[in-house]
């Protein structure tokens, strides 16, 4: 990357590790400017309004989460091991020492969930993909015998969220150190109602292998 490039994704840095503590709401020009050491003027070369910074910052943790949550998960099979290394490493992102006031794309969730404007328009489109991409990682499990036919791909990826976010709430809030075994039983109930009738899982469908599958794409990895 070019010099201006890298003073960019620095910035962006900081600024995710701001919104994650006080909200994209508490991110502004001058805030993230006295955390920097940084002149406003210089950020506005940069940025060249706080929702121009907003909706880079956003970008930018959408993009961290790619890589701590996704991006590992391409190594497993396809199927629960994929879905539940997923699974493993969305509730550990709750820990991630990068945001340490939590997911900024969740608590952006509750800010921005009544509020119009390219904000909640960003947040919208990113969450949608999440949605169709879990949904999508539940067919194939459907399709290779891990799940049974009759489960709903949507009503899964439904259910796999609100534990996760349920988690997170518990893990952040009430500083739970038993929301992760409380989320895992959860997760594991979800796949045991699904699971294939009149047959057992393989080993290969419970194996635990962490995780590899793509999110933001609707093409599927071998």
């Amino acid at each position: 990357m070019r010099k201006g490039q890298r003073t960019r994704q620095d910035i962006l840095g900081q600024a995710v590790a701001l919104a994650s503590e006080y909200g994209l709401e508490g991110l502004t020009i001058g805030t993230l400017a006295g955390r920097l050491g940084m002149s406003k003027s210089g950020l506005f070369a940069h940025f060249g309004s706080r929702e121009d910074l907003q909706l880079a910052t956003l970008k930018n943790a959408r993009e961290r989460f790619e890589r701590f949550v996704f991006s590992p998960a391409l190594a497993a099979p396809r199927g629960l091991p994929r879905l539940r290394g997923f699974f493993q490493r969305w509730v550990a992102w709750a820990d991630d020492p990068e945001i340490p006031g939590g997911c900024v794309i969740l608590g952006a969730t509750t800010e921005y969930d009544d509020r119009p404007g390219p904000v909640r328009d960003a947040l919208v489109a990113s969450q949608q993909d999440l949605r169709k991409a879990l949904a999508r990682a539940v067919e194939l499990a459907v399709a290779e015998g891990h799940l049974g036919r009759d489960t709903v791909p949507e009503q899964f990826a439904f259910e796999l969220f609100a534990i996760v976010f349920a988690a997170h709430h518990d893990r952040r809030l009430f500083k739970d150190p038993a929301a992760v075994n409380r989320a895992t039983t959860a997760f594991e109930a979800l796949i045991a109602r699904n699971a294939p009738r009149g047959s057992e899982q393989s080993t290969a469908a419970t194996g635990r292998s962490v995780p590899q599958f793509e999110l933001f794409s609707s093409g599927d990895q071998a």
